[in-house]
């Protein structure tokens, strides 16, 4: 379940969508999931609707859900810094083999070597080269397996009783600890199979099993049998059995075909850490950073040149520290067991929630994987002294910033989703806001997608004047490549036509870039002006109705606006306030509103020709972009734990990933920063 498309963090979006067990709100959820999760009905008695009933029923059993993924992501992260260490070293210790003399400082030169030039590839991703790997990765296992079953043949092809259970039951039977605690060495045989799962964003998934059951497994089953069978008529060559049992003819091309298989073993971890690190931005449990897909034809392909740096110097650290592939091979059995059981444990839920399995079917399930999983933990575990500490300090460290990241993010955003100005405050303001409206426009960037935000009444509560027009800008990225400039953005009124106040949903795809000659002022403010045009085109317009530009285009039937309610239509999310105005519309709902029927009629009476004039003229008078900044701050009576992860913590990650501006591409001539202090 490491895959490129998720692993932990993908069983919990499965959960989320089928029941209400997130702590993120949703605005972390893209509009398929919140539309799944709308149609999903339960008969009441089923044993599914009792597992939702009880995992809803309490919060603490949503926080303990998401620790268990966290847990399970981090140690991940921490598996994709281990693979390409132990993969590359072990790979560029066959240089030493035919060189006894050799120090072993030179191979971990080599490694690291390798490891820098591998992560300096990352940014051209491997969608030019991916047609390589699987017949790389095929002529290694056929290498492999070949290999293994000349030194059966050649040794001791006696080597072939070991299959049978009885000598697995005499070995366990002798009681000795270091028997046991074999098992974690016995873990690394089956460690870094699970890489191909990582490649889901390459090959479909039933590739995949079939090279793992007609291909992957034989050949592992021959290579370790072989090994064992020269080890036996050469018991001093256990440390480098493997490339000691290679034929001298193939040696040197062997080794080539090793290092090239430990390149893309290493690739597919790398890959997997950059999707488990994109999936916890859209979770919102990570900071932002800069994600860059490198392919139009597959979504995974993606490359994070942060957290790409982050992971060549770890991997270079761990090489270097270790120079041993015993240590690091600890480390790494340790880490996969955690991962195999955390998934394990996140499988249950899915199978009787998502699945819908009889409760038999479950028990058998997670009773056969412990039973695998939980001997190999306990000897992995008793290395920890060995080398196992660090995946375990890896995670602590990546488990630290997702939760307190994730801890702030929600209540920052619960203090705005609970501070929106109600329609009723703003008409009570009536068209000049209480305050003096200069000429110009004002974009005012908000997160929210609906409903006027808290820091637009802190800012009209502190300042004296507003301009004449002010614009709510909130940009969305969608899961998909590209969005055309003329789908790219909705527009839509807010409250009386003489209050100069719209919204703008600007809708980006994955691969759309805000560059630095892109205009993006010049793209809003033309759609504002074609909004006015086409709903001056309008007839019968009434304020009361929620009017868009995708229902104007219905009944126009206009080309671009047919373009634009293909792909605008699901991207308002739903508001949970208590608030005086429908969470899906901006527009005025007359029983809640403080005016009468004549004051709105009389504050549309402009004609749409003057505000066409009017909005020109503001245009001309300059533009300003107003961007909210929430510092989020640990109260004084909070205890010292909090404050420091509050206070320092979040206050340091926040003060290291990008800021809105950057990613707005706003003009800092422009712009201004409008600041709020909320004490959690």
């Amino acid at each position: 379940m490491k895959s490129v498309e998720g692993g932990t963090f993908a069983l919990y979006s499965l959960l989320c969508r089928h029941a209400k067990v997130s702590t993120i709100p949703n605005q972390h959820k893209t509009d398929e999931e919140l539309t799944t999760y709308s149609r999903q009905t339960y008969e009441e008695n089923s044993l599914a609707a009792k597992v939702k009933k009880w995992l809803e029923g309490h919060a603490y059993k949503k926080n303990c859900l998401l620790i268990l993924v966290l847990i399970g992501t981090c140690t991940a992260i921490g598996d994709g810094i281990l693979t390409p260490a132990i993969s590359v070293l072990s790979a560029a210790g066959g240089i030493r083999v035919q060189n006894q003399n050799m120090s072993t400082d030179v191979v971990v030169i080599v490694a690291v070597f390798i490891l820098i030039g591998l992560f300096c590839m990352q940014h051209y991703g491997t969608d030019k080269v991916g047609w390589l790997f699987a017949p790389l990765v095929l002529l290694w296992f056929i290498l492999i397996g070949s290999v293994g079953l000349v030194n059966i043949r050649k040794y001791n092809s006696s080597v072939l009783k070991a299959y049978n259970p009885v000598y697995i039951f005499r070995y366990f039977r002798r009681g000795k600890s270091e028997i046991w605690t074999s098992l974690g060495g016995v873990m690394l045989s089956i460690t870094g199979t699970e890489a191909l799962y990582a490649d889901l964003c390459h090959f479909p998934v039933l590739a995949i099993q079939f090279a793992f059951t007609l291909v992957v497994f034989p050949c592992l089953l021959l290579a370790y049998t072989g090994q064992a069978a020269y080890i036996i008529d050469n018991k001093d060559h256990v440390v480098d059995a493997f490339y000691r049992s290679i034929p001298e003819a193939i040696y040197w091309p062997a080794f080539i075909i090793a290092t090239l298989a430990a390149v893309v073993a290493s690739q597919a971890t790398i890959s997997a850490t950059y999707s488990i690190i994109k999936q916890a931005l859209a979770l919102g449990c990570f900071p932002r950073v800069n994600v860059v897909h490198t392919s139009k034809k597959f979504l995974g392909q993606i490359y994070i040149p942060d957290i790409n740096w982050v992971l060549m110097i770890l991997c270079i650290a761990v090489t270097a520290g270790f120079k041993n592939q015993s240590q690091i091979g600890n480390a790494y059995g340790t880490a996969v067991v955690i991962v195999m059981l955390v998934t394990t444990f996140l499988m249950v839920p899915v199978m009787l929630l998502v699945w819908k399995s009889h409760w038999i079917l479950v028990v058998i399930f997670l009773v056969l994987s412990l039973t695998v999983e939980l001997p190999y933990f306990t000897a992995c575990i008793n290395k920890v002294d060995q080398g196992g500490w660090v995946p375990l300090v890896i995670a602590i460290t990546f488990f630290v910033i997702m939760h307190v990241w994730h801890f702030c993010t929600v209540k920052r955003y619960e203090f705005e989703m609970h501070s929106k100005v109600s329609m009723a405050w703003i008409l009570g303001l009536g068209p000049s806001l209480g305050l003096v409206r200069v000429p110009g426009i004002g974009f005012v960037y908000t997160e929210l997608a609906s409903g006027v935000p808290h820091i637009f009444s802190h800012f009209v509560t502190n300042l004296p004047a507003i301009h004449s027009v002010v614009v709510f800008v909130c940009v969305k990225y969608l899961p998909v490549y590209t969005v055309p400039a003329e789908e790219r953005f909705i527009m839509k009124r807010i409250g009386p036509k003489n209050y100069h106040m719209f919204r703008c949903v600007a809708r980006y795809g994955y691969k759309d870039i805000h560059k630095k000659d892109d205009n993006f002022e010049k793209m809003l403010l033309d759609r504002l002006l074609i909004f006015v045009r086409l709903e001056s085109m309008m007839d019968g317009y009434s304020d009361s109705e929620d009017l868009t530009v995708m229902e104007h285009k219905a009944k126009r039937s206009t080309r671009s606006l047919q373009l634009i309610e293909k792909a605008g239509g699901n991207n308002t999310m739903s508001s949970t306030g208590d608030l005086s105005y429908s969470s899906s519309q901006d527009s005025i709902v007359l029983a809640k509103s403080p005016l009468t029927g004549n004051s709105l009629t009389r504050y549309s009476s402009q004609t749409p020709g003057d505000e066409l004039e009017f909005l020109n003229r503001s245009k001309d008078a300059g533009v300003v972009h107003f961007l909210g900044n929430t510092v989020v701050q640990a109260r004084r009576d909070s205890g010292i734990l909090k404050k420091v992860a509050v206070n320092y913590v979040y206050a340091f990650l926040r003060k290291m990933c990008r800021e809105n501006s950057v990613i707005f591409n706003v003009p800092h001539e422009s712009l201004l920063n409008v600041g709020q202090i909320y004490y959690i």
